[in-house]
């Protein structure tokens, strides 16, 4: 599917990624992997809002690599990201453009599969050891 930016604002895109990461912080798993990991909660928010719009408008704002800081956290698994993933897609229930929702939610499919084979390349020892290794979905 073709993606329109002119079907979307940087407003909306900044509104979904707050109510995402509002929903990240309050989820009993995964905001502690938040609060133990991201010290300075406005300068990281920021910074998703500028990795989103770089994302689906193509807007250049996130020269950023978040691959390394992914990988360096520990004990990750598939069902973590899953959950990540079920917050995102609703949060975007409530996005109003169908077409900015469904690019947004087929990108966060991407992005989180990356981010988990990614870390399982960098952490293979552990993924082998916890039995992880070789798992390749996360939904």
């Amino acid at each position: 599917m073709r993606f329109d930016p002119a079907l979307c604002s940087d407003d909306a895109i900044a509104r979904m990624v707050h109510a995402f990461h509002a929903s990240v912080r309050q989820d009993d798993r995964l905001g502690s992997v938040f609060d133990a990991h991201i010290a300075d909660g406005p300068t990281h928010l920021a910074r998703m809002v500028d990795f989103r719009l770089s994302v689906l408008l193509g807007s250049g704002r996130c020269g950023g690599t978040p691959m390394p800081a992914h990988q360096a956290l520990p004990q990750l698994d598939p069902a973590l990201f899953a959950r990540w993933l079920r917050l995102f897609e609703a949060t975007t229930q409530a996005v109003r453009g169908p077409a900015m929702k469904a690019r947004a939610d087929e990108l966060a499919g991407r992005i989180a599969q990356s981010l988990w084979l990614g870390w399982q390349t960098a952490n293979r020892p552990q993924a082998a050891a916890r039995g992880l290794e070789g798992t390749h979905h996360v939904c």
